[in-house]
């Protein structure tokens, strides 16, 4: 009897190893491939538009400083229009104004020195012949100067053809400062419908963030424009009153070169705007100069100690050390302007962060206190002054409540309320 065996079912051929591919790993891929094509181009929109977002910041900038002003305006029946108008009005004539005085400063030094050349270029020549035993004449000197014309004709020539540049130059500064002065009056005066659309699309707890964090923007700019233009004024009045006694030519345009260069160039500005007063008062005899640098000096303490943290205690509580390192790094992103902006965007930070960061009670150490309370503290538990509170009785638990102890260490019954 034959058996016929039952024949094998069909099986399909496996796939060999290796050659299966994930169905996530498409969409993976054009999801990498659109995210950096879109990285791409908004890397380049950015160095495309690198000027425009420069004059926007800047004009953020301004709008800011200016809006408390505006804003003080408008609670005296002013429409905002009008009132951003007249603050930007105020703001640039006191720079033409400003602008003028250090201009008719320096004409007037310029003209001084090239009357008084002829004199020094003498007394030069008599040091020089007695010093070296040479004899140098005014005369052979004008020869020198005189076969040394070709060079000077160059330079002149070279000066001339870069006209067309310079005048390129102020065009361009001119159409970015009407630029800038547009989009700040705009932003200024249009400042609570722009919010407004802003936090038309955002949820109501993002809409309560992005208005504390505008508000402490606005106070904090323009605390520190305020606060910086009133130790300007008190800088400015202080050394024209001693420029003025010690008979230096051109003391109220000095003492605002000063005051100006003082508050809003932060560290530096200090030497830079005291040293141009010293030099024009060595013109008038080396005394004048000593005590004008001496003068610096004692105001610049007297600024540092008490009248700025009176001043600036509400408004820019900012360390010098990290002021000056914000003022580094805004220069080092975005040059001139990043300087400017770097103290009030730095504390607004500070000030936006302090808001979130949690702080705790610090432990006493030596380190903290140059050793005087930590040497208290070991000199304390040395003594065996018992326990630390907290520690008598056994700690407390997260639902104990504080208050009085019978003397075996118990909580004390609480006393029953009024009329329980």
């Amino acid at each position: 009897m034959r058996t016929s065996t039952p024949p094998e079912p069909h099986r399909a051929p496996r796939p060999e190893q290796g050659s299966t591919v994930p169905k996530w790993l498409p969409r993976a891929l054009m999801l990498t491939m659109w995210t950096v094509t879109a990285f791409g181009i908004a890397l380049w929109l950015f160095l495309q538009l690198q000027s425009l977002i420069m004059l926007l910041l800047i004009s953020l900038f301004l709008a800011l400083a200016l809006e408390p002003a505006v804003n003080w305006l408008h609670q005296h029946r002013w429409r905002r229009g009008p009132a951003t108008g007249a603050v930007m009005t105020l703001v640039l004539l006191l720079v033409l104004a400003f602008l003028s005085l250090l201009g008719s400063m320096l004409i007037g030094q310029v003209l001084a020195f090239a009357a008084e050349l002829p004199d020094m270029t003498r007394a030069a020549l008599r040091w020089v012949n007695t010093t070296f035993d040479t004899s140098f004449s005014p005369t052979n000197l004008l020869e020198e100067v005189s076969s040394a014309s070709g060079l000077v004709e160059q330079y002149a020539t070279s000066i001339a053809n870069n006209v067309w540049g310079a005048g390129t130059t102020v065009l361009a500064l001119l159409f970015n400062g009407l630029t800038i002065a547009l989009f700040t009056f705009y932003l200024c005066a249009d400042g609570p419908r722009f919010r407004r659309v802003t936090c038309s699309v955002l949820p109501p707890r993002t809409q309560r963030e992005v208005l504390r964090a505008w508000e402490i923007a606005i106070n904090k700019t323009g605390g520190y424009l305020y606060s910086r233009a009133l130790m300007a004024l008190v800088c400015t009045v202080a050394h024209y009153l001693a420029l003025a006694f010690l008979d230096i030519p051109f003391a109220f345009a000095l003492a605002l070169w000063v005051g100006v260069l003082s508050q809003f160039i932060p560290t530096i500005g200090t030497y830079i705007g005291g040293a141009v007063p010293v030099l024009v008062a060595l013109l008038q005899g080396p005394w004048q100069a000593v005590w004008v640098l001496v003068f610096v000096i004692v105001y610049q303490q007297f600024e540092n100690y008490v009248l700025q943290p009176r001043i600036t205690a509400r408004t820019l509580d900012m360390h010098p050390a990290v002021a000056f390192g914000s003022v580094i790094a805004g220069m080092a992103i975005m040059g001139a302007p990043g300087a400017l902006l770097a103290l009030p965007i730095g504390a607004s930070l500070q000030t936006f962060l302090s808001i979130y960061i949690r702080r705790y009670e610090v432990e006493e150490h030596p380190l903290l206190d140059g050793g005087g309370n930590g040497e208290r503290a070991e000199a304390g538990s040395e003594e065996g002054d018992g326990p630390p509170p907290g520690e008598e009785g056994g700690e407390a638990g997260e639902g104990d409540e504080a208050g009085p102890r019978t003397p075996r260490g118990d909580r004390a019954p609480k006393e029953p309320p009024p009329g329980g």
